[in-house]
Parts: C-alpha cells; structure tokens; sequence
C-alpha cells in the first residue's frame, strides 16, 4: 500500500513538474533521438519550440561584400532543422551556405541519399567569394535524416563544431536599442552584429503534417553590422504571394537593394515567397527601411 501511495506521488509531482515547466514557457529537455542526431553530425545545436536546429556556421570563409568585411554571424550561419510530422516521422529543412565549387558536390551528396533540394539562390551582389544557398528537404526518423545529411556536410568547408568566439571587446558599433525602438522588434547580438527575427506566426503552415514555425525557417530578419553613421544591412523576408509587390516597393522607395525572390519550400499550403535585400546607410535609415517592409506583411 506505501509503495502505492509513493508511485502515486511521484507521478503527481512529475505530472506538477512538467505543467509548471509549460507554464513558464521552458522546453523539456531535448530528446535522446536529437541528441543522437548531433553525436551524428558532429554539430552543436539547440532544443526549442519542439525543433531541434543544428549550426553550419561558415567560419572558414572571409567574405566582403561590396568590399564591406561581414563576419560569420551577418548571414552565413547556415542550418538544418528537424520537427515531428505525420506517422511518427521528422521533417527536415534548413538552408546551406555553400561557396560555388561546393554546389554540385553537395547537391549531388543530398540527392544521391534520399534528401531533396528545394532552392538554390543568391543572397548578395558583388560578393567575394561568391557565396549560394541551397535549401534541403527530408522527411524521415532523425537517424536517418542524419545518416543522409552527413556525407553532404563532410563536403562543406573546414570542419566546425562551435561558432568561431567573438573577440571580448567585439561588440556593435552602434546603438542596437535605437534600432529596436524603430522596427517594434528586440533582437540578439553575436559579436558586431545586431539581428532581429521576426515570426510569421500569423500563418498556420503545414509540411507533411509538421507546423512550421520561425525555427523552422517561416520568419523575417534582418541583420546590421558597423557604425550608426556607416551600417550595412542585410535580410530576408517571408511573404505571401499578395505581399510581394507591397514589399518590392516599400524596400526600393527607402533605398534598400532586392537581391533574389524565390520559395525555400515547395510543398507548403498557401506558399511562401522569399526576398532577400541588401543595403548601406546610416542605422535609422536601414532599420525604418525594414520596418516600411516589415509593415506589409500580415494585412488582410
């Protein structure tokens, strides 16, 4: 009978545990299977929203653009993400950052075991090296999505397992409140750079059952690097198809660069339309420039 009573209160305190965990909006720990995917891909990664998303930063690659020096974190952290879909099975997207000798390598490494490619596209004029980004698609457990992700990854630049650290004293050379003030949105700082991720969670999007969220690639960023006088920017921006002229115009009429429009998924209800911009200026400039953008999305 005590025993009883024991098992009894230990399932309570474990059911009050996990409730008041929810409550207070922290994840449960990551699940073995994931934790066995990154043992798999030799990669760091984090648990949230119930995705797991593994890094790819692009530490080997120094890259100038428009002869303006962009570090790693500015926009060549590239990433996979996997969530639960249908009949117990993962979905896998994530976004590739890939110098030009490597695109047909890994694209053929992603087809020839099983994943597929969805979008292969620029981010940036007059980039050097030339940097593309491919997209990839899978559905399947999470060992095995693992098993067909490697041998394209073992082809991407020098092994990385952590971000390169920031220097101590590296920090923004501008003011990252005063741009939060102005496109309504907080961000988060690595290093000299300032990235703010907005969201579409105004969209229910589904892929082979699975919701996909910002983690899994259905947001707007935008990421500043130098000094308030003397910024760049760089970003992406989530649309629906009615949205993309509105978006078109807010981004010229403020003097911000389109660079590429195009999908990341193909198999997504209603879809989803991609643009990626660029441009320099002072920070309030560039932050009410994405902020006009921003402003088009989710009208009815």
């Amino acid at each position: 009978m005590a025993g009883g009573a024991n098992v009894k209160r230990f399932v309570i305190g474990a059911v009050v545990t996990l409730t008041a965990t929810l409550a207070y909006g922290q994840q449960p720990p990551m699940p073995t299977e994931y934790q066995q995917v990154l043992t798999t891909l030799n990669r760091q990664g984090d648990y949230s929203a119930n995705v797991l998303k593994v890094n790819i930063p692009r530490n080997d690659l120094n890259v100038t653009i428009a002869n303006v020096k962009t570090p790693t974190a500015f926009g060549f952290g590239g990433w996979v993400a996997m969530t639960k879909g249908d009949g117990g099975q993962d979905v896998l997207m994530g976004d590739l950052v890939l110098t030009q000798e490597e695109v047909n390598p890994v694209m053929s490494a992603l087809l020839d075991n099983g994943l597929e490619v969805t979008a292969l596209h620029n981010h940036f004029f007059f980039d050097e090296p030339r940097v593309f980004f491919m997209h990839v698609h899978g559905m399947g457990t999470p060992a095995a999505l693992a098993t067909k992700l490697k041998p394209a990854l073992a082809m991407i630049g020098k092994p990385a397992t952590t971000p390169a650290p920031a220097a101590p004293s590296a920090k923004p050379g501008f003011d990252p409140a005063a741009i939060a003030k102005i496109v309504g949105h907080q961000g988060d700082t690595n290093g000299t750079v300032y990235k703010i991720t907005v969201g579409r969670d105004d969209l229910s999007i589904k892929d082979m059952g699975a919701s996909i969220n910002a983690r899994m690639g259905l947001n707007t960023w935008a990421a500043f690097v130098g000094t308030d006088a003397n910024a760049a920017v760089a970003g992406d921006v989530a649309m629906l198809a009615n949205e993309v002229q509105p978006v078109l115009k807010a981004l010229r009429q403020n003097g911000l660069q389109v660079v590429a429009i195009h999908q990341h998924m193909t198999s997504t209800q209603p879809t989803i339309y991609f643009l990626h911009y660029w441009g320099t200026g002072p920070t309030t400039k560039l932050a009410t420039g994405f902020k006009a953008a921003l402003d088009q999305l989710g009208k009815k």
